[in-house]
């Protein structure tokens, strides 16, 4: 399958999930990523979802990364450069949707992007190599060339792996792992 037909097959399927569903599937994969050996770290970035996407409700991930006292990180987009400010999310930071209904701080204090050991990724579909299609901008492609060479990257899905995504470009960040409602893929 190539990407373009992985973003139209996924967004559709999506589309078909009630809220009810979207928060059941969510609350699984949580509970998925809850037995996974990744807590000894200490900085987790965390995609706040799009929710008119009908992504993964990461709050479930959230009230888990608070429960265990990590520092969260989250990021602004900049659609003039295709890259992402990273910032810390405490008591005080502020969310607002940009353009693209993308929740986003709009003020805190800023996190290098070599500091953060774990990237939960939002995704469209994904592959049994572990290969991601996301909506085709390149932001997390290209934020996860920049993180560390050892950042643990995990992408949440409702659905599981197509078994190839072919067009896949030399500057494509494979996933570490995916979480899905039946359990955790390692690649």
């Amino acid at each position: 399958m190539i990407k373009k037909g992985a973003r139209k097959k996924y967004k559709e399927a999506r589309k078909k999930l009630s809220l009810e569903e979207i928060e059941e599937k969510s609350l699984t994969i949580a509970n998925q990523l809850v037995k996974m050996d990744i807590w000894d770290k200490t900085y987790y970035h965390l995609f706040l979802p799009i929710e008119e996407q009908k992504e993964v409700n990461s709050e479930y991930l959230l009230n888990i990364l608070q429960a265990k006292d990590k520092e969260i990180i989250i990021s602004k987009s900049d659609f003039a450069t295709t890259s992402m400010v990273h910032f810390l999310l405490t008591d005080n930071t502020k969310i607002k949707k940009n353009e693209y209904s993308i929740p986003e701080p709009i003020n805190g204090l800023r996190v290098p992007t070599e500091m953060i050991d774990v990237v939960f990724v939002p995704l469209l579909a994904y592959d049994k190599l572990g290969n991601r299609v996301g909506y085709g901008k390149g932001f997390y492609d290209k934020f996860l060339n920049e993180c560390k060479p050892d950042v643990i990257k995990i992408g949440l899905s409702f659905f599981e792996p197509e078994n190839l995504i072919e067009d896949v470009f030399e500057n494509d960040v494979k996933l570490d792992f995916c979480v899905t409602c039946e359990g955790v893929i390692c690649f």
